[in-house]
């Protein structure tokens, strides 16, 4: 048989690559060479290792803080994070436990995390590396990745803020009411509900996307809350998780991807909701890491760098720029021994727009949520009351206050009616009012809060009169 014959040269034309592919693997090849990190992998030996952190000689010419490494020995590779530089040696925070590290083991540099959120992230669970955890396939990537730390939008350049929304939780609407683009703290102590409002919140039908943080959390809690509490809401929601018993840098950095994924989102326009639980423990996380490096501390067992990374990622929330989204914050923090001064719960009230009080007393009368209005403000609140509503929110303050205020003396039965005709309408206005305010994560979300206390008042008030 001929080699010329069709029947034997149309396999060699099938394989055959077209041009254009020829092209582009040689276009393949050239960027691989062309690439100093491809072909030269810079690192260093492993010459000390800690409970969680190891120091690495050979890495200190040419690294930088925070860039990422990975270490090769007996358990495989790991990787971590540089979080001090020396002379002669860098230290390094790993990802995952320091223990499988060994004296000698190789350590490469990676460069800065990389970061590429995608639209198919909507409805997904990932850790503190982008990488998925939900049992799902694998995470696409986007085009417009990331790289370092992400700077804070101009203080000129971002837009204001000034329209409102509502949340659907009665308390939050009306005495704290928030705006596109604020951030919030919830602050309560342990066990008090406060993940329970931070998911009611979450629930909200304003925003097109919401990214959750949950950093520190309990692991059999994960599930519970993102399937149960978020519900429907999971749709449109990217969770980040890294859960308590990880290494304090996969906790330092969940917030951080997390607030990636809401800029992202923020930059195609989105309305985003950005809910971090906890900003404590990331403080907790990021305290694990300096004193591991030497960094003295200054208020009680916090170093000073903890102090200043609070406000970087806090002020990437936000208004963005002009033609663009914003990210809306939802901040939860954890209130060490119900202590509300505490150094990271002070700072970070300074640094929000708002916050949220609950109350372990509230709590313990079956008031849900047990937020305490006295203590709780947003500073937005102006741009999203009517003049009529902001007269009435301070009437009912002023009631609350009197109400509270007398507590002990009632309790004691030396009140008598008719003496302060104020106090009297508090006395049988407040605890309707409270009652109003009761909402369980289950009940329909109110669309007119103001509305719906009216008309409880005023049912209770003429089922009182008619009896």
């Amino acid at each position: 048989m001929s080699l010329d014959q069709p029947s034997l040269r149309a396999p060699e034309r099938q394989l055959q690559p077209a041009p254009e592919d020829r092209l582009a693997a040689l276009e393949r090849v050239w960027r691989r060479f062309a690439d100093a990190e491809a072909l030269l992998k810079r690192g260093g030996r492993v010459i000390e290792v800690t409970p969680t952190h190891y120091k690495v000689h050979g890495l200190s010419g040419f690294a930088r803080l925070g860039d990422i490494v990975e270490q090769r020995g007996h358990a495989g590779a790991r990787r971590g994070e540089i979080v001090k530089i020396g002379r002669d040696e860098a230290v390094v925070a790993p990802f995952e436990r320091s223990a499988d590290s060994g004296i000698g083991d190789a350590v490469f540099r990676r460069g800065p995390l990389v970061v590429a959120p995608h639209a198919s992230w909507r409805g997904r669970t990932i850790d503190a590396l982008t990488r998925a955890i939900d049992g799902g396939p694998p995470l696409a990537r986007g085009d417009d990745t990331t790289r370092g730390a992400q700077t804070t939008p101009g203080a000129m350049a971002r837009q204001r803020v000034g329209t409102a929304f509502m949340t659907g939780v009665k308390v939050i609407d009306i005495f704290t009411p928030l705006c596109f683009g604020q951030r919030l703290g919830i602050f309560a102590g342990s066990g008090v509900g406060k993940s329970t409002l931070l998911a009611m919140l979450a629930g909200a039908d304003a925003f097109d996307t919401v990214v959750v943080a949950l950093v520190g959390e309990r692991g059999r809690e994960v599930r519970e809350f993102l399937e149960d509490t978020i519900g429907d809401s999971m749709a449109k929601t990217v969770a980040v998780v890294a859960t308590s018993d990880e290494s304090a840098m996969m906790r330092r950095r969940a917030p951080d991807t997390a607030m990636r994924v809401a800029e992202h989102f923020r930059d195609q326009g989105h309305r985003v909701l950005l809910v971090l639980d906890s900003i404590t423990r990331f403080a907790h996380a990021l305290r694990e890491v300096a004193t591991g490096t030497g960094e003295p501390p200054v208020a009680r067992g916090y170093p000073a760098s903890v102090f200043t990374e609070l406000p970087k990622l806090l002020e990437r929330a936000g208004p963005g720029g002009e033609g663009k989204g914003s990210i809306t914050a939802i901040i939860s923090v954890l209130v060490d021994g119900d202590d509300h001064n505490d150094p990271v719960a002070d700072s970070v009230r300074g640094i929000l727009d708002g916050h949220v009080v609950l109350d372990r007393t509230i709590a313990e009368q079956g008031r849900y949520p047990p937020v305490n209005p006295l203590s709780s403000i947003s500073r937005l609140a102006g741009k999203a009351w009517s003049v009529e509503q902001r007269a009435l929110v301070t009437r009912l303050k002023s009631m609350i206050s009197r109400f509270e205020d007398t507590r002990d003396i009632r309790l004691l039965g030396a009140y008598q009616g008719g003496v302060d005709a104020e106090l009297d309408i508090a006395v049988r206005q407040v605890p309707l009012i409270y009652e109003a305010l009761t909402q369980a994560p289950k009940d329909r979300p109110s669309a007119d809060p103001f509305s719906d206390l009216a008309r409880h008042l005023r049912s209770k008030l003429n089922a009182d009169a008619g009896d």
